[in-house]
């Protein structure tokens, strides 16, 4: 009975270290493989996977038994030619040696996605995963550090914002609390993890050629968005004008003042940008969209559900004056049913256009899952 201990490297870390060809097999080629890849990285961790089969190998022929250790690391430039690669290297050892088992060495999760690769050719008795022990002590951690502080990338990420924090914490401590300080530090911190995380230093370095493009394109959502951009500033502007000082513990209703005096310029700002985007689709391929179409009733509905429930908790507070039309006044319940159902009837006027829309472009459906599917 014959069996294969084999080390797995699904990431191919051993073939860029030392350029061997795949699979190395036998005790003597894998033992001197140890050494060139260990002089080449130290650091590496598939060292470790090389020793543990190789003392695997060394237990299994103490106890009387036949085994083979050998190594397969996936060359490809993608994971699909890689796991290929591996498939293919693990039938050459079959046929070398036609063992009647296995036993799978890897060192990382990644690594562990091979097991099926080999369980499909031949039994697989065990799947060793090396993990490596860390020292604990002060020259550990300052090699870490050493590390850590040689990335630029973590450098710009992490020490940045760090420094700017513990610039401004001085200045935030002489001026206010040490509440305020540490709210402001927090806020800076956070705000740059965002930055980070959301990707918004992407999206800003994409930013110039994205415009450059739509304006040597001729774009007229290039105007439309400048525009929405100042309707939405004068719509904040005049939401925060329109909050009066009320009790400390009231919360609600600045909230509900800065909505009900906001959301008719930032609908107007939404309907503006969607308008602009609406010509350009209706220029370049001399139809609308259906999403497209769907948007400003979706603006306009959302509006007025937004204004409405903002206007009828301030009418109940007696911050906002009744409703009167034709001398009847509306009460504010009364109110709220009538915005939430105007919203309504706007969305489903919206859809029924869209339909009416795709239904005069048969190919619309299609072109939609089309532009849905493409990267």
């Amino acid at each position: 009975m014959t069996t294969l201990v084999l080390c797995v490297d699904r990431a191919d870390d051993i073939g860029r270290t030392v350029g061997v060809s795949m699979p190395v097999d036998g005790w003597d080629a894998v033992r001197s493989l140890v050494t060139e890849v260990g002089l080449a990285d130290p650091e590496d961790s598939t060292v470790n996977c090389l020793l543990e089969a190789l003392r695997v190998t060394r237990d299994l022929r103490s106890a009387d038994e036949e085994a083979v250790v050998a190594v397969v690391s996936g060359a490809g430039d993608t994971a699909v030619n890689a796991d290929r690669s591996v498939a293919a290297q693990v039938d050459d050892l079959l046929d070398r040696y036609a063992p009647d088992s296995a036993i799978i060495v890897t060192d990382s999760a990644d690594d562990e996605r091979l097991v099926p690769i080999v369980e499909s050719r031949l039994p697989v008795d065990s799947v060793d995963r090396v993990v490596v022990r860390q020292a604990r002590d002060i020259e550990s951690t300052y090699y870490l550090l050493k590390q850590f502080l040689a990335d630029e990338e973590l450098r710009s990420t992490v020490l940045v914002p760090l420094g700017i924090g513990l610039l401004l914490l001085p200045v935030l401590l002489v001026r206010f609390s040490l509440g305020v300080a540490l709210a402001g530090l927090a806020s800076l911190l956070g705000a740059a993890v965002l930055y980070k995380g959301l990707a918004i230093d992407d999206h800003l370095a994409r930013l110039p050629d994205q415009i450059r493009d739509a304006l040597y394109s001729g774009q007229v959502s290039v105007v439309t968005y400048a525009v929405a951009v100042g309707l939405a500033l004068v719509g904040l502007f005049l939401g925060g004008l329109a909050i009066s000082p009320v009790a400390d513990d009231v919360v609600l209703v600045p909230v509900m003042q800065f909505f009900y005096s906001s959301i008719p310029w930032l609908a107007l700002a939404a309907l503006t940008a969607s308008a602009g985007r609406l010509l350009d689709e209706l220029i370049d391929a001399d139809r609308i969209p259906r999403p497209y179409l769907n948007l400003p009733f979706g603006v306009i509905a959302l509006g007025l559900v937004v204004r409405g429930f903002a206007g009828y908790f301030l009418e109940r507070e007696d911050v906002l004056a009744h409703l009167q039309v034709a001398s009847v006044t509306i009460q504010p319940t009364e109110r709220l049913a009538l915005f939430v159902v105007t919203a309504i009837v706007v969305s489903l006027v919206g859809v029924r256009i869209a339909a009416k829309v795709a239904h005069d472009y048969p190919g619309e459906e299609e072109t939609d899952a089309e532009a849905v599917d493409r990267p």
